[in-house]
């Protein structure tokens, strides 16, 4: 039987919260509780279960479920391979947001025709919706169907994203209500040291986009006020989809991560106006680099707008 790809994106997410010590040794592994956590039915649980249980990463114990063993190097293998599988190969969630960006579906559809266009069982379409509702760009109709919600889905659309994040993102630092979590900084350090280590080459591109935006979520939280971090989340989902149709520079996201490291330090040395102009730089570098209508004019009034900053 075929795995699919969610199944093994579960897999993945859960061999590396183990490796990380986030799921200890002999830890349980509830089926309903992962099912609620990745909003989604028990069956891929089940299936991504087994995966774990083939490399040898968790153990069955009769009628008591799961139960997580130490990562062996076997078992990193497997993960790196399976990663490398979900990098290459599509899949119904990617291909539904692509024909969603190019308008090759309506704004408002029915599962049955969502399965019977991509060829799906109600319970891989319901995984795939429910997915889709977390990231945001759709949502259940009143009565019957589905919507899909706005998302970016031009190049122009994609740079008023990233120039919005540019004002609030170092804005929301300097605000007087800006309070250091330690803790989470020191969690949003391990992973960004731990993606320059590995996790670069070794995770799907999914993956990779998921880590970023929470890095940059996490830090506005700090401002104490729920509305920057209410309107990051939004244009993080809205620039999702399309982010995920482009290739992911891995080269690129080297320079990314040291960028996220600065940050982190001067936020440890509690040098926040410093942070400030990091973080300002940083979503500046990212325009210039993601942007397909990023001009050279652009970039000097981004460079002259952080001497002042």
């Amino acid at each position: 039987m075929r795995t699919s790809s969610l199944a093994l994106r579960i897999a993945n997410e859960i061999a590396e919260a183990i490796n990380a010590g986030r799921i200890p040794s002999g830890g349980h592994l509830s089926a309903q509780l992962l099912a609620d956590q990745f909003e989604v039915s028990r069956s891929p649980i089940r299936e991504a279960m087994q995966i774990l249980a083939d490399r040898g990463l968790v153990e069955q114990r009769h009628n008591r479920g799961f139960f997580a063993r130490p990562l062996s190097a076997d078992a990193v293998q497997a993960q790196a391979d399976d990663n490398a599988k979900l990098f290459e190969e599509p899949n119904a969630y990617q291909q539904i947001g692509e024909d969603w960006l190019t308008d090759r579906i309506p704004a408002e559809v029915t599962e049955q025709l969502l399965r019977e266009r991509y060829g799906l069982t109600k319970t891989q379409l319901n995984d795939i919706l429910m997915r889709a509702v977390r990231e945001g760009w759709i949502e259940r109709k009143q009565g019957y169907g589905w919507r899909f919600l706005p998302v970016a889905k031009t190049s122009e659309a994609f740079e008023q994203i990233y120039r919005f994040r540019m004002l609030i993102e170092p804005a929301a630092m300097l605000e007087p209500t800006y309070q250091i979590d330690r803790k989470v900084l020191a969690e949003q350090r391990r992973i960004q040291e731990q993606m320059l280590a590995s996790d670069i080459e070794r995770l799907p591109a999914e993956r990779l986009l998921e880590a970023g935006s929470i890095f940059h979520e996490e830090l506005i939280k700090f401002s104490g006020s729920p509305f920057f971090h209410q309107a990051l989340v939004r244009v993080n989902r809205m620039r999702r989809l399309m982010e995920y149709r482009a290739k992911v520079d891995r080269k690129r996201l080297y320079i990314q991560c040291s960028q996220h490291l600065e940050i982190v330090s001067s936020l440890e040395k509690g040098d926040i106006m410093e942070a400030s102009f990091l973080m300002r730089r940083h979503l500046g570098g990212a325009l210039a680099t993601k942007s397909p209508i990023f001009w050279p004019a652009n970039q000097k009034h981004i460079e002259s707008a952080e001497e002042v900053l």
